[in-house]
């Protein structure tokens, strides 16, 4: 896969993913575990989480998503793109579209400069601050 294919495709895919999460309010549910009491919703989230990993690990590969990008920050951005999106809803829709367009932009491992030197969460962490992220 060339560095153009692999970018394409994970762009693509996260542009679709934070619509998703703007229009349908269940997807942001399902992303985030909103509901960790809801076993079949739960399946669904790891199921969208296992996605997530397969997609970062064909780009990253290709040279395309920088190499310090991990699952963990990918679920991380999308949940809080999910708060975003519920807030910005009825005045400023478009604002979502611009944070994307910044994460985007600073995931390229064309453009990356350096390695973050702050370490991705650990998976209970991660979990603690989803159900945060996602407490009604």
């Amino acid at each position: 896969m060339s560095f153009e294919q692999a970018w394409e495709g994970f762009a693509y895919n996260i542009e679709k993913v934070c619509e998703l999460q703007a229009t349908e309010p269940a997807v942001a549910d399902v992303v985030s575990g909103r509901y960790p009491a809801a076993d079949c919703l739960m399946a669904v989230c790891g199921r969208a989480q296992d996605s997530g990993t397969r997609i970062i690990e064909r780009t990253q590969p290709a040279g395309a998503v920088r190499p310090d990008f991990t699952v963990k920050d990918l679920l991380l951005f999308l949940g809080t793109n999910a708060l975003l999106a519920r807030a910005v809803a009825d005045t400023a829709p478009v604002a979502r579209r611009r944070q994307v367009a910044f994460l985007l932009d600073g995931l390229s491992a064309e453009t990356a400069q350096e390695a973050i030197s702050v370490v991705p969460l650990t998976p209970q962490r991660m979990y603690d601050v989803m159900g945060r992220l996602a407490a009604p």
